[in-house]
């Protein structure tokens, strides 16, 4: 099991940009699946991006071509650039990671989209 620490978020208003970092630790040096869900009040999580270890990529299709997914210089740190934001982009998001197939979750980080 790794610790999740996420950075980022906050607030933007529509078209907006932000950025979500998360970094792993506890873990060993091997490159694993990490990623994003999101969750709206009062629903499940929803996978927004995942990057696998060899660095394939998928999104979720309302956010192709607005959010890209890339692990930082440290490879078991990742982040999520968010362009083009849109009001039904928020909510809690959270990192997670999968070394050895255990799945853990970070504590989740508000992204606010108004006006």
């Amino acid at each position: 099991q790794v610790q999740l620490v996420e950075s980022g978020g906050g607030s933007a208003q529509p078209g907006g940009s932000l950025r979500l970092s998360c970094a792993a630790s506890g873990s060993s040096s091997d490159s694993y699946a990490m990623g994003w869900y999101r969750q709206f009040p009062g629903e499940q999580r929803e996978l927004v991006a995942a990057i696998l270890p060899d660095s394939s990529t998928t999104y979720r299709d309302d956010v192709k071509g607005r959010f890209t997914i890339a692990r930082a210089s440290a490879k078991n740190e990742i982040y999520l650039q968010m362009s083009n934001l849109r009001i039904e982009d928020t909510a809690v998001y959270y990192c997670y990671a999968m070394p050895g197939g255990i799945l853990s979750w970070g504590q989740g980080t508000q992204v606010t989209v108004s006006s």
